[in-house]
């Protein structure tokens, strides 16, 4: 990725992790002179220097003079590296945690940062990292609007503040990845199976055949109705999905998952009429 020209960040700012999602942000944002990070591999420190970001002997250097710091390590690490680096913050500093974790994760690390005196805002990264500075976020937490513009002086250009609630952001995120990752999932688990059978072809046709061109509103309520209406005759011939796939070699663990959501749908749906009766 080329570098860009200056934004002349409004703050010095410090990175802890550079991975990739900070190597993207560094070389996008040419933040040469304001920025300073901090990575447990060496290897990764190095990597900083060509980024403009001044690599510190250790995290209390790079944390010493920021007013925002972007934490960007890796999901478990993530309340790890709150507790850890918290106390080594300058007083009101800005702590974005834009790891991937639950809202509770979130809402646990808020707490060490604010006892330590910092300041907290749950960022949810809501694209691939390579899309740089241009990469939407969503920011939640009493000082989020502090932090958007902090971001903007770093030159982030797609933030949006979702609430002060901290963990609403993140919510989002992953309750998005349900369906993102879960079609992944899915998708890779039926092909696998279509080629097993040697019908991959005819099976990606009817696919086609049967996409609706919907938004994502009124398909889930159209999938819903469908698994409250017929959830227990669809489990059953999941059930024999899952024998289909078990024949061909592949672990039907999605479509097991399957069997027992449009079971619960199906029960859920006599429980309502019952009540209601």
């Amino acid at each position: 990725m080329p570098h860009s020209e200056p934004h002349n960040p409004q703050a010095e700012m410090a990175l802890v992790g550079f991975g990739e999602a900070g190597e993207s942000f560094a070389r996008a944002g040419n933040w040469r002179g304001h920025a300073a990070g901090w990575d447990l591999l060496a290897q990764r420190r190095a990597i900083m220097r060509d980024c403009g970001v001044e690599a510190a002997i250790n995290a209390g250097l790079a944390l010493a003079d920021a007013e925002i710091v972007l934490s960007l390590v890796t999901a478990d690490a993530a309340l790890p590296a709150a507790r850890d680096y918290a106390p080594l913050l300058r007083a009101g500093a800005i702590w974005c945690d834009m790891n991937s974790v639950a809202p509770g994760t979130k809402r646990e690390a808020a707490l060490a940062v604010q006892g330590a005196g910092g300041k907290y805002v749950d960022v949810a990264v809501m694209a691939p990292v390579d899309k740089g500075l241009a990469v939407p976020l969503l920011l939640a937490g009493p000082e989020a609007e502090q932090a958007r513009a902090l971001l903007a002086g770093l030159g982030f250009t797609s933030t949006s503040v979702v609430g002060e609630e901290i963990g609403r952001a993140s919510a989002i995120k992953m309750i998005r990845s349900v369906m993102v990752k879960g079609i992944e999932a899915l998708t890779y688990e039926c092909a696998a199976a279509a080629r097993e059978a040697g019908v991959f072809d005819e099976v990606m046709a009817s696919l086609d055949a049967s996409e609706r061109d919907w938004n994502w509103a009124r398909r889930v309520a159209y999938n819903r109705e469908r698994m409250e209406t017929h959830g227990a005759r669809r489990a059953a011939e999941m059930e024999e999905v899952c024998r289909t796939l078990e024949e061909l070699g592949v672990e039907p663990v999605m479509s097991r998952g399957t069997v027992e959501r449009q079971r619960a749908a199906a029960v859920h749906k006599n429980t309502q009429r019952n009540q209601a009766a």
